[in-house]
């Protein structure tokens, strides 16, 4: 991506993994070519987010086994955060654990109160290769870990327990597209 440019201006809107397909439920695999294949996969990422209207996205969302996310999203002081993470690395999450609603672009329409630390740190790399620290609190801290988990091959509804988690499975497969 070129500095100025805007995230997702070039790139094209992929079709969006849902739940229940292998590829968000299989850990991702190291990035090791930083060519023009890996800032296109990026630039489509966010031109997908941005026409889903997430705040977050990982690269399993659009069928790519690659640890790469996206984001555009506001912290608790809505102060905006906007970037990606190759190879990210959650090496800190701590703070307050808050229960709070969660809803993910694979799973459109459903959303769980789900646990998360109010602090998370995010190590990695740029398009580029250069290295990357991401810090976040708040609801900029939740969505770091929740990209996180989807390069791990985790969604939130594996977080949830007891009557959240049948609840929320329950819901998937009575949504139109969870049929």
């Amino acid at each position: 991506m070129r500095n100025g440019s805007i995230p997702g201006a070039r790139g094209r809107v992929r079709p969006m993994t849902l739940l229940g397909d292998p590829v968000l439920h299989a850990p991702c695999e190291e990035v090791t070519d930083f060519g023009p294949e890996l800032a296109s996969l990026v630039e489509d990422m966010f031109a997908t987010m941005y026409a889903a209207q997430g705040v977050g996205l990982a690269a399993n969302q659009v069928g790519e086994r690659s640890r790469v996310f996206v984001y555009d999203c506001p912290d608790d002081e809505e102060v905006r955060h906007v970037g990606h993470v190759v190879n990210p690395r959650l090496v800190e999450a701590g703070g307050i654990v808050l229960r709070g609603p969660e809803g993910c672009l694979s799973l459109p329409g459903l959303e769980a109160g789900t646990e998360r630390y109010d602090e998370a740190v995010v190590e990695g790399l740029t398009v580029d290769g250069d290295p990357v620290r991401v810090r976040g609190t708040g609801f900029f801290a939740r969505c770091l870990q929740h990209e996180c988990d989807h390069l791990e091959g985790r969604v939130y509804t594996d977080r949830l327990t007891g009557w959240r988690r049948w609840r929320a499975v329950r819901q998937a497969a009575r949504a139109p597209w969870g049929r």
